[in-house]
């Protein structure tokens, strides 16, 4: 029998229009949702992340569809970010954009900012350093590696949310209490045991494929991947070795798979503490002998050897991995493009070290606000990529119609200073 709604008598005067036709739009949206998964109530959130926002996804209907409901004096309460857009917003007419995607990219930003969003364009609000989540906090989070980071490695609570119904929540400030929600919710299904090295960024993202592909939806435990891993930092926003690594799986194991949620034995949080009260009495087991078929997926054309562009940061890079790309890259000239995708706010940060520089006099762009998933590269002119990202080895060819060769952060860079996957 599914359980009734309970909405207190704020909820219920937002529903029925109180606070005008926006708020009711967005409290109709949540409490649909609520009442399809069987939610008792509704939990106020502490902070919202919006997918879906670059003119490639949202087309002319979606960016009618937020100017219309700004229009309608909808505002956001609690503080929100948005996902990468399809192009760097100051900077689109320099690197090659076409006007006709540009300005209603621009239009659909601007609705946005109108409703009180913060134009952050960038899939990893854990990165900033005036916000990150808190255990045990709620949140309204959509895009699909940063719901895994804050899940997993933060243990606060969030679902993966559409595009919508994170808008939705962010407007009147509460998501239902369904899913991820709720403790019983994060018991793991599958317990993975790992039986070879994963030492590199670009390992723990064909692991992620591996364990992705056979988990699907499910709660992975990882039975001894803290092997491969040093301690997490205390400040979480410098990404660090751990942090990187951690966000490249939590990607990959969205992208290749479903997974909101991970546990690693003696490591997250909710591990560190319940330890194997934590699985389920049915979860399945998983052994991975070998990355090899996540390398065969994601290196996904091997007879490629010119390299069009080079693309690093997806999920958007961190301070840490632009401080070795800037060390790798002091003194050289690049053969081809390449891009290190991050958060406005993490290059402001690298640009005070040097590091942005050091990476531009080599030949090298740092972009901020978009990545080469969401913006039009074939416009651009780019057919063939390389990368270390598992999600961008998921994402690209099929978004984006560009052929791939995948590989750890050394080999990329040998790729774009000399132009070909050697």
């Amino acid at each position: 029998m599914m359980t009734e709604l309970k909405l207190t008598p704020k909820e219920i005067a937002l529903l029925e229009g109180a606070e005008g036709p926006g708020v009711q739009r967005a409290m109709e949206i949540v409490v649909t949702l609520g009442r399809i998964y069987g939610a008792p109530d509704l939990v106020p959130v502490k902070h919202v992340q919006i997918a879906g926002v670059s003119y490639k996804n949202l087309g002319d209907a979606g960016v009618a569809f937020l100017n219309e409901w700004a229009e309608e004096g909808a505002r956001v309460r609690v503080p929100t970010t948005l996902n990468p857009a399809g192009m760097e917003m100051d900077r689109w007419e320099e690197m090659g954009f076409d006007p006709t995607f540009a300005q209603p990219q621009i239009q659909a930003i601007m609705a946005f900012v109108k409703m009180g969003v913060r134009p952050t364009l960038s899939c990893t609000p854990y990165l900033f350093p005036d916000y990150t989540p808190a255990r045990g906090e709620h949140l309204a989070w959509a895009e699909s590696s940063a719901v895994a980071w804050a899940n997993s490695v933060v243990g606060a609570y969030t679902n993966r949310e559409g595009g919508p119904s994170a808008l939705a929540s962010a407007i009147v400030g509460r998501t239902a209490r369904y899913g991820y929600h709720l403790p019983e919710n994060r018991r793991a299904t599958h317990i993975v045991e790992i039986r070879c090295p994963v030492r590199t960024i670009a390992d723990f993202g064909a692991l992620s494929y591996m364990v992705g592909k056979r988990v699907g939806a499910g709660v992975p435990w990882f039975a001894d991947l803290a092997d491969w891993l040093p301690p997490l930092p205390d400040d979480l926003t410098l990404g660090g070795e751990a942090g990187d690594r951690l966000k490249t799986l939590g990607a990959g194991l969205a992208a290749y798979g479903a997974v909101a949620l991970y546990h690693i034995a003696g490591y997250t949080p909710e591990a560190r503490d319940q330890g194997e009260t934590l699985i389920r009495p049915d979860a399945q087991r998983i052994v991975v002998d070998n990355l090899d078929e996540g390398y065969a997926i994601m290196d996904a054309d091997p007879d490629v050897t010119e390299i069009d562009l080079v693309t690093i940061g997806c999920p958007h890079a961190s301070l840490s991995e632009l401080r070795y790309i800037a060390q790798r890259l002091q003194g050289k000239k690049l053969a081809t493009r390449l891009w290190v995708t991050t958060a406005r706010i993490t290059r402001e940060r690298a640009a005070q070290k040097g590091w942005v520089q050091v990476i531009e006099e080599a030949g090298g762009e740092v972009v901020a606000d978009t990545c080469a998933v969401v913006a039009p590269v074939r416009g651009l002119g780019i057919r063939t990529m390389a990368t270390n990202a598992g999600k961008m080895a998921c994402y690209a060819p099929m978004h984006s119609g560009v052929k791939m060769r995948y590989g750890d952060i050394d080999r990329c860079l040998d790729a774009a200073i000399t132009g070909r996957w050697e």
